[in-house]
């Protein structure tokens, strides 16, 4: 009977730690500078987009501080929020409006910002909207009783078809006092309500002449009424502050 093969001796395996050759070997010193400016420029991405986060938080949170003044404006027109601008929500944080671009009656180009320095009430309407048309009159008699250098009504049209029919509907009703706006993309709605200002149709927003929100209303207003007008006239206050 013969003897089992015996099996072959295992085969040492080399020592990584001991053998000098298996160690990876130490980076070359421009390879070490590469690697810690990386490591430099990704902390700098990383702090950047950290304090970009808590900029934005704390603009969301506290507002713009360049319209801390509207605020104030927003409490000292409280009282007068009642009776036929009952409805008018007065600004508690600082908001500025985006620069909504629109078309002019030549249909030129033209921003919010054009009206710098004068107080406005911007109104967003179509002639689909029954409130909207119902109003109307009483926008263009208060631009005739307020309107020039201080205070301006700025109404927008936002018919997406008919460019013809809003004007029509003006020259019908005689409504000769409010000059014609238009943005047929309705852009404008969509970039009010982005900041929570456009909830349906009328929309009235009324603003500071650093472009920031002192009321809005979301629905129609008598704005022909004493109501409106007292208002109006206590948030027209352009060399008091500092306009």
């Amino acid at each position: 009977m013969t003897d089992p093969k015996p099996y072959p001796e295992p085969i040492a395996k080399p020592d990584a730690t001991s053998d000098p050759t298996s160690a990876p070997s130490a980076p070359r010193p421009g390879k070490r500078r590469i690697i810690v400016l990386g490591a430099v420029l990704v902390g700098v991405a990383i702090g950047y987009n950290v304090v970009a986060r808590m900029d934005g938080l704390w603009r969301s949170t506290a507002g713009d501080p360049t319209c801390g003044p509207a605020v104030e404006t927003a409490k000292r027109l409280e009282p007068l929020v009642r009776g036929e601008v009952a409805g008018l929500t007065v600004a508690k944080t600082p908001l500025k409006l985006p620069d909504l671009e629109f078309k002019d009656a030549e249909g030129q180009p033209t921003k919010l910002s054009n009206w710098r320095g004068r107080t406005v009430l911007l109104n967003l309407w179509a002639t689909w909207c029954v409130p909207c048309r119902k109003e109307m009159p009483a926008l263009n008699e208060l631009e005739q009783k307020l309107g020039g250098a201080d205070f301006q009504v700025v109404a927008i049209n936002i018919d997406t078809r008919d460019a013809e029919k809003p004007k029509a509907f003006l020259k019908d009703g005689n409504l000769t006092r409010l000059d014609y706006f238009t943005d047929a993309s309705a852009k404008v709605f969509q970039e009010l309500k982005g900041v929570g200002r456009a909830l349906g149709m009328p929309t009235s927003v009324l603003i500071d002449g650093k472009g920031c929100e002192i009321a809005t209303i979301a629905g129609p207003a008598e704005w022909a009424s004493d109501d409106a007008i007292k208002l109006i006239k206590a948030a027209v206050t352009p060399k008091a502050a500092g306009y």
